[in-house]
C-alpha cells in the first residue's frame, strides 16, 4: 500500500507465517525486486514494517537446535546463543537476523537494512 511520498510502505504481518516466508517476502519489498524497473546494482526499494513478529511460527525443532554464532576476533571469543534466547530476548532480532542473511552481501545492504521496521 503505496504512501504519499516517494517510497511506498509495505506491511508485513507475521501472526502464525514462518520466519523464512516473512524474510523472504520482506526482502522481495526492500530490494524493489516488486517493481519492473528493479536493476540489482541500485537501490530502489521500499519501506517494509513487519508487524506481530512475536507470533511468528517456527516449522521443525529450528527454535531448540538453531544456534547463531558470531566471533569477537580475539582468542576463545566464539560466542554461540540459541535461537530460543535471540526469540526470549527480542523476537524482532530473529527476523531482522534472517532478512540480513538473505540480502546481498554488498554495499547496499547495510542501506537496505535501515529500511526494515517493526511494529509492536
Amino acid at each position: 500500500m503505496p504512501n504519499q511520498n516517494s517510497h511506498p510502505v509495505y506491511k508485513i504481518d507475521a501472526t502464525n507465517r514462518a520466519v523464512g516466508r516473512v524474510a523472504s517476502e520482506a526482502v522481495k519489498y526492500l530490494r524493489g525486486k516488486h517493481q519492473a524497473s528493479f536493476v540489482p546494482h541500485l537501490y530502489k526499494g521500499s519501506l517494509v514494517v513487519v508487524c506481530n513478529a512475536s507470533q511468528v511460527k517456527f516449522t521443525g525443532k529450528k527454535l531448540v537446535q538453531k544456534d547463531y554464532i558470531h566471533h569477537t576476533m580475539h582468542p576463545g571469543g566464539l560466542k554461540k546463543k540459541s535461537m530460543m534466547q535471540v526469540f526470549n530476548q527480542d523476537p524482532r532480532e530473529v527476523i531482522r537476523l534472517a532478512v540480513y542473511g538473505m540480502l546481498p552481501k554488498n554495499k547496499l545492504r547495510e542501506e537496505m537494512m535501515k529500511r526494515l521496521q517493526f511494529k509492536v
